[in-house]
Parts: C-alpha cells; structure tokens; sequence
C-alpha cells in the first residue's frame, strides 16, 4: 500500500471544461526525484506545455507508478478496466469531498449545519476530469484506441454511479450543462436596380 503522504486530490473539473484543476502528486521514489533535480536545465527554445498538457503528464505518472506498486507488478499491456476501476477507489481515501451515508442526519442537506463522521471521497467531477486525460494519455504513449482501458463502459457507468450517488447524498442536483446556440449564418440574394446581385447576410440562432 502506498503512502497517503504521497498523492493528493485530482482537483474538481471536467475533461472539457478549462476551470482550474488541481494535481495528484506522482507517486515518485526518492531517487527519481532527486534525479530529476540534478537534470540538465531545459533549453529556452523548448516550448513550455500547458497546464492541461502538465497535468495530464503528472496523471499518466502516478498511474504507471501504481501499477509498478501492485503485487504482483502490472504492465501497461495487462491493464484493463479493472485496474482502473481499483485506482479509482484507491484513490478515494485521499479524497476532500464529505459524501454523507444512508442513516447520516445530514444526508440530502447541501449545507449540514454540523460536523459528521461521513466519510470523504473524490468528488465526481474530479473523476471525470482524469479518467479523460488518462484516456488521452494512453494513446499519445501508443495505446490503442479499441483497447483503452479507460474508455470503457464500465468506466463510465461508474462515473455516472459515482455521480448520481454523490448528488444524492449532499443534496446537489446533478445539472447538464446546455449546448451553447450557434448562429446561422444564412446568405438571402436579392437583385438591386442595375441588375447587379447583392447578398443579404442574417445571422440565426440555431437550437
């Protein structure tokens, strides 16, 4: 078993959305580390990567590190859902996000008016967040798209479980984000008193 000293919370997000995500802590030895400290210094010319890009770099890491870690050790070519799956739930006691029991008092309430002993867990969102840049990783370092692990669909019915279970418990509705309308642009053609043809342009809002 791992260290608790060692990972922190995915941050909450979506895989789609830009807002500000927190990072899991790689779980590096001490030696990769130090390592890494005495590197050559990176040369100006090379670009700088975004955040989604260094973020989705610390997530590839900690998940390669956790499948070295497994008795026995499991390659990334004998990974499957399942791994995934118990990441996920390891991943939970590191969790920030109070997820009240059936029972609890404050089951349902949004905004308990007290402390309870319920436990923590990763908000879903934060899930949602790095299974996509997991998903995205695996096939950059040469994955295959049909064999993803963590494109499968008892990923994602986890997800939605993890989802559904969560909003219950704190009383926090689940709400689908809306598709934003995007205009029309439609081209009317209309002849002017020199015979000369001009176009009419309109823009439409399409639902």
């Amino acid at each position: 078993m791992m260290s608790s000293e060692k990972i922190r919370e995915v941050g909450e997000g979506s895989s789609s959305s830009g807002g500000a995500i927190n990072t899991i802590a790689p779980l590096l030895n001490n030696h990769h580390r130090q390592s890494s400290s005495l590197s050559a210094p990176t040369p100006a010319s090379t670009p700088q990567l975004s955040r989604y890009e260094s973020q989705k770099r610390r997530d590839w890491n900690t998940f390669g590190q956790y499948l070295k870690n497994q008795r026995p050790p499991v390659s990334l070519p004998q990974c499957n859902y399942n791994h995934v799956l118990d990441f996920l739930r390891y991943l939970d006691q590191f969790g920030k996000t109070k997820v009240h029991l059936h029972g609890c008092l404050f089951f349902g309430q949004p905004e308990p008016p007290g402390p309870c002993t319920c436990p923590l867990r990763q908000a879903w969102g934060s899930l949602d967040a790095l299974i996509g840049r997991l998903r995205a990783a695996y096939e950059e370092n040469g994955g295959l798209q049909e064999t993803n692990p963590f494109a499968s669909g008892a990923i994602r019915v986890y997800l939605r479980e993890v989802r559904d279970s969560q909003a219950k418990a704190r009383g926090i509705p689940y709400k689908k984000k809306k598709k934003k309308k995007r205009p029309n642009l439609q081209i009317k053609a209309s002849n002017n008193n020199d015979g000369a043809t001009s176009a009419n342009f309109q823009l439409q809002s399409t639902t």
